[in-house]
């Protein structure tokens, strides 16, 4: 069996265009051109990429993209003051800091300083609490569009085995929650866990979000699982790699995405859709 390739980047590229028709409707309709706001603090060079193709996004939907690129030394009680401005402005939907964060700003209270119908990450404890009671709200960017992918398959998600490798709060928790509402059974997985590899070989749809890479084996893929590998690792030789081993594990899926190309774009086009799903509900007030 050879792995069909769950192709992240051209399924991206398809929610991307369909979302700039839908704010080219409500420009037409006179209604607010939705606004994403970025805040990069310092330098770090993988930091300054992914600001990057957030904003190249914001310009393909034809959102406005306000930009703040910060010295790593700014004080803290200046972001919560550039986020309560945020909050308060009615052109802006959407509110993205970008981690890591130097070490003397307290990220959790950062995050939760944003006005929950502006969290467009999904990631403050309002937005979370309400995914886990199945309650609609905004949702982490990484896990739906790891679903929005699980979508693209010919595989259900509902009734089928899905084992979590990673439980980071920004990706395996939420995804977690995402899974069992799609009707999954679902093993999330961690450093703790004794036998990774048995649980792997036991599941219909396998998500590996560690960042480690080679973590799970290629043979440990059940044959026609469904494999969305979320870590993307740079090589000593400057190669980029995921968390699976791809070529072994091609060769037992059913369906398996590649990194680069897999879950990476979904990220970027699920923070611009969360940003547009932000604008309609402040039309609705």
């Amino acid at each position: 069996m050879t792995a069909r390739i769950l192709d992240g980047k051209r399924i991206a590229n398809e929610l991307l265009d369909q979302i700039a028709g839908r704010v080219a409707a409500r420009q037409e309709q006179g209604l607010r051109t939705p606004g994403l706001a970025v805040i990069l603090v310092g330098s770090d060079p993988a930091s300054a990429v992914y600001v990057r193709n957030k904003r190249r996004a914001c310009d393909q939907v034809g959102f406005n993209s306000f930009g703040f690129d910060l010295p790593a030394e700014t004080p803290q009680d200046e972001l919560f003051a550039l986020i309560d401005r945020l909050n308060a402005d009615p052109d802006v939907h959407g509110i993205l800091v970008q981690s890591p964060l130097p070490p003397h700003i307290d990220e959790d209270a950062l995050v939760d300083r944003i006005d929950p119908s502006k969290d467009v990450d999904g990631f403050q404890a309002i937005n979370i609490g309400r995914l886990a009671l199945r309650r609609f709200g905004l949702r982490p960017c990484t896990p739906k569009g790891v679903m929005t992918l699980l979508g693209h398959t010919d595989q259900p998600v509902r009734g089928k085995h899905a084992v979590i490798v990673g439980v980071s709060n920004h990706v395996g928790r939420p995804l977690g929650l995402e899974l069992l509402i799609a009707g999954a059974t679902t093993t999330s997985c961690h450093r703790f866990t004794p036998d990774l590899e048995a649980h792997v070989r036991r599941a219909d749809i396998v998500v590996v979000a560690v960042g480690k890479p080679g973590l799970v084996k290629g043979e440990w893929i059940k044959p026609g699982a469904v494999v969305v590998d979320v870590g993307i690792n740079r090589l000593d030789d400057g190669r980029l790699v995921g968390d699976v081993e791809f070529e072994t594990a091609a060769e037992r899926a059913g369906w398996i995405t590649p990194v680069p190309g897999g879950v990476g774009p979904m990220t970027v086009a699920t923070l611009i859709e969360n940003t547009l799903e932000a604008a309609e509900m402040a039309d609705a007030g």
